[in-house]
């Protein structure tokens, strides 16, 4: 069964020499100190490692069954479920007016980490949970969230969104679930939803559906839909449950992977259900939580890259084969271990400076997201609202793309289900899919977010990115191998920034044929900041003093490496998107 062992301390370099967060103006993030992340990330860690990761397998061997009308997880889930709610992990950063701790969503962030790494499956249950509270916190009426919250942040009761039909998937304007007004101010819900993770469970005794459908005076596309919260059991005026409402599971759908999660198939058959937020602006209700919920997936795809490289590299340890061409490292065995091979090395290289660049850049989109929240930040939201794409969609190509090299790594063994890898090679791959599909990402990065507001959040960017590499030009060390890199990067995405401004009004094809590569070329470029960052935290740290010398070599080796083996990948990218969209667009449909 794969290991997993809480990288903790590469979280608390993170939070504390790289982010500074205790000393950061943001509200509530002066009480953040390095002993209390600590206590937190390390219980945490027990719960990821002890009860999550063992079941990890079970759930994707045994899976979901529906019996009965009722989805029944896999065994171990409801008692896991039951530890993470006594112990508050549900509602870790939610408001304490409503049962919850109160602390920064980066703290959330973190911690979700390790349970998303050691159990990807069961954790999206959570996280489904949260973010339906989430929108429920932002929208709902007061009413509505003295009813719906404390039972979700309790973990008593559960969460889900309800966004697609079987008819429509990205394009929710051609949705057909109808919400029929009644004179109660009820609506009654009818229509079918698909792909609902965990929409039927037996982990609580109530499931709070948040359901997209049209009223029937709705104007047509994506303006006329509207937000409505529809329980599974009926909320008496006391809180306790009433009689079971009119929706049902029709199905289990079966999957590549997270099998331990169930994803249902929904039938609401004159449902009851209250309007949350405005009517008709159903989508503006669901795009407050966007940010928060694509993080979160921008997250399972470095999580699943940590939890394979980390088996990866214990397998490349122990297992002999060949000799090193420089001369015997094993002399008492027949072989040496294939960690010393280059190739091994470039392969592990690759994961493990993607997968620590991915963490930081994560971790500092949700410090972003809490002093957008925390301090009506407006610079913060719309810089963390152009960059969500970029998370998304390149965090999770790559997420994919590392779970498949910690596979090689194992050669045959990595493809066999008794080493584990194969799971999460399958895990991995719904998060480019899931939330937008990570062709959309690159669409609303080139399409909606890059010109927003005449391109200050993209310009505000370059500006970071030009101040950092001027503070710090005068460190040799950190400018022959970060930040030479990073400016030359900058400098790609800044070109290709300029082709499409160039190029694309003459033909919007030109930007569009490019826009997945320019999410790509944005992704290795703030990967490359993030580096450079941890470059510098990690000199600071040997020239203090630090104890634990390795540590922080390894950081500057780690980072240098993505320097300059994955940061010129900006090139590639540049060229692909400056040869337009002629290549792209050359042939008729009828001859493909």
């Amino acid at each position: 069964m794969p290991t997993y062992t809480p990288p903790v301390k590469d979280q608390q370099f993170l939070l504390h020499d790289v982010l500074k967060i205790s000393e950061s103006d943001i509200p509530g993030y002066d009480e953040l100190d390095r002993d209390f992340t600590a206590a937190i990330l390390e219980e945490a860690g027990k719960i990821a490692a002890n009860v999550l990761n063992p079941l990890n397998t079970v759930g994707d061997t045994e899976g979901c069954k529906l019996e009965n009308g009722v989805v029944r997880t896999p065994t171990g889930f409801k008692g896991a479920w039951d530890e993470m709610a006594q112990g508050g992990w549900m509602g870790l950063d939610a408001s304490p007016d409503y049962g919850g701790q109160g602390m920064p969503h980066l703290v959330n962030t973190a911690t979700g980490e390790l349970f998303s790494s050691a159990n990807m499956a069961f954790q999206m249950y959570v996280g489904l949970s949260h973010g339906a509270a989430s929108a429920l916190a932002t929208h709902g009426t007061d009413d509505q969230k003295q009813t719906y919250l404390p039972p979700i942040y309790e973990g008593r009761w559960s969460g889900t969104m309800n966004l697609t039909e079987p008819h429509c998937g990205t394009d929710l304007g051609l949705m057909r679930t109808k919400a029929e007004p009644q004179d109660d101010g009820s609506y009654k819900i009818t229509g079918q939803k698909i792909w609902i993770s965990g929409g039927e469970n037996d982990l609580v005794e109530n499931i709070v559906h948040l359901v997209l459908a049209k009223t029937p005076d709705a104007p047509d596309g994506i303006k006329g839909v509207s937000l409505f919260v529809v329980p599974k059991f009926l909320v008496n005026a006391d809180g306790s449950l009433g009689e079971r409402n009119s929706l049902s599971c029709g199905g289990l759908e079966e999957k590549m992977g997270i099998h331990g999660n169930a994803t249902c198939v929904m039938n609401y058959d004159g449902a009851t259900g209250w309007l949350v937020g405005d009517l008709h602006k159903g989508m503006r209700a669901m795009f407050t939580m966007m940010n928060e919920a694509r993080l979160s997936v921008a997250l399972q795809g470095y999580t699943q890259g940590e939890i394979a490289y980390q088996n990866a590299l214990g397998f490349a340890r122990d297992r002999l084969q060949g000799r090193d061409v420089t001369g015997v490292k094993n002399p008492d065995g027949p072989a040496d271990p294939i960690i010393v091979h280059p190739d091994v090395r470039r392969n592990l290289m690759d994961q493990k400076s993607m997968t620590e660049g991915g963490r930081a850049l994560v971790y500092w989109g949700a410090q972003m997201i809490d002093r957008a929240h925390r301090m009506n930040d407006a610079e913060a939201d719309a810089m963390i609202s152009l960059l969500i794409p970029v998370m998304k969609g390149f965090l999770t190509d790559k997420g994919f793309e590392t779970t498949v090299l910690a596979q090689q790594t194992l050669g045959g063994s990595g493809f066999t289900k008794e080493w584990g890898l194969e799971q999460f090679v399958r895990d991995a791959r719904i998060a480019m899919i899931y939330e937008g599909t990570n062709g959309i990402q690159s669409l609303d990065l080139v399409g909606r977010k890059l010109p927003a507001n005449g391109g200050k959040a993209i310009m505000a960017f370059f500006d970071m990115v030009k101040s950092f590499i001027k503070e710090n030009e005068d460190n040799a060390d950190l400018k022959a191998g970060f930040l030479d890199p990073l400016k030359a990067a900058s400098k790609d995405l800044q070109a290709a920034g300029m082709y499409f401004m160039q190029e694309g009004m003459k033909n919007p094809l030109n930007a569009l044929s490019g826009s997945y590569d320019f999410m790509h070329l944005f992704g290795h470029t703030v990967v490359g900041l993030m580096w450079a960052q941890m470059g510098k935290a990690a000199m600071e740290a040997l020239e203090n003093g630090a104890s634990d010398r390795k540590f922080y070599e390894t950081k500057i080796a780690t980072g240098r490496y993505y320097m300059a083996r994955q940061l010129p990948m900006t090139g590639t990218h540049l060229a692909r998107i400056q040869s337009g969209a002629e290549p792209v667009m050359a042939l008729d449909a009828a001859n493909f």
